[in-house]
């Protein structure tokens, strides 16, 4: 007898082992179905109604699978994501404003007639007349940005000893920044403006172009004649470099200008 007992044991823990094995979540869930199909029968037999609404959600709790739940690792990572995204959407509601308030609402409009002295020839200097014209937009009360236009028109001698004549047109574009100071009626300034300018010459079996970068360095002067309305005188050194060379041409202007 002493020596079957564990021969027993033995092949209760091999049947054991060969059936499946429940997890404790599993087993306890189980245990709650018993005791409550227990206390439905009991109650049917003594004449009651089983509340089966009351029986299927408890066994629905019970063997109802827990939710996952984020780590508190994905929680922050989204809060952070969260924060990112807001800091970005009030940035860019914030750049069309900012770009907004740098556009300049002061300036003025200036056109009106130009004189040109040209260093194009050997034989002298040349005489040029047209129009000059520019738009000012104010970036501080006494700071400006300027875009300048001009067009200068004539003819030139070829050379000393010769009396061909060659027609000559310049067109100049040229912007920067422009400094300026009301004094009562006067509004003195100084400019430096960089671009471009292209020259053209022509005469009967001839014709010859080029463009080259372009200096203005100058100012001038506006007289106020009436509220929003004044004359102006401004002079410059048009300094051009037209084939390989470098000219070094003067320009007056003069026109009416109008503030805005």
């Amino acid at each position: 007898m002493g020596a079957s007992a564990p021969l027993v044991r033995q092949r209760s823990e091999l049947r054991g082992d060969s059936r499946p094995r429940l997890s404790g979540g599993a087993r306890s869930a189980i245990a709650g179905c018993g005791k409550i199909c227990r206390a439905l029968l009991d109650r049917t037999a003594e004449g009651g109604r089983p509340h089966v609404a009351a029986a299927s959600s408890c066994t629905s709790e019970r063997l109802a699978p827990t939710q996952p739940r984020f780590p508190a690792r994905h929680l922050k990572r989204m809060r952070i994501t969260v924060s990112k995204l807001t800091t970005i959407a009030f940035i860019l509601l914030l750049l069309p404003t900012a770009a907004l308030a740098q556009i300049p609402t002061r300036g003025n409009v200036f056109f009106g007639y130009s004189y040109g002295s040209a260093d194009f020839s050997s034989a002298g200097r040349t005489n040029l007349n047209g129009w000059n014209g520019s738009l000012e937009g104010k970036v501080l009360p006494w700071v400006g940005f300027v875009a300048d236009l001009s067009g200068l028109y004539g003819s030139q001698n070829v050379s000393a000893i010769s009396a061909f004549k060659v027609n000559t047109n310049m067109n100049s574009v040229v912007l920067g920044p422009r400094v300026s100071v009301s004094v009562g009626k006067l509004t003195p300034f100084a400019e430096a403006l960089f671009g471009a300018s292209h020259r053209h010459d022509s005469a009967s079996g001839f014709s010859e172009s080029d463009t080259s970068f372009a200096t203005a360095l100058g100012g001038g002067i506006d007289y106020r004649l009436i509220h929003g309305i004044g004359w102006r005188v401004q002079a410059d050194l048009l300094q051009t470099r037209f084939f390989s060379g470098t000219q070094n041409n003067f320009r007056l202007s003069t026109g009416i200008v109008l503030h805005f």
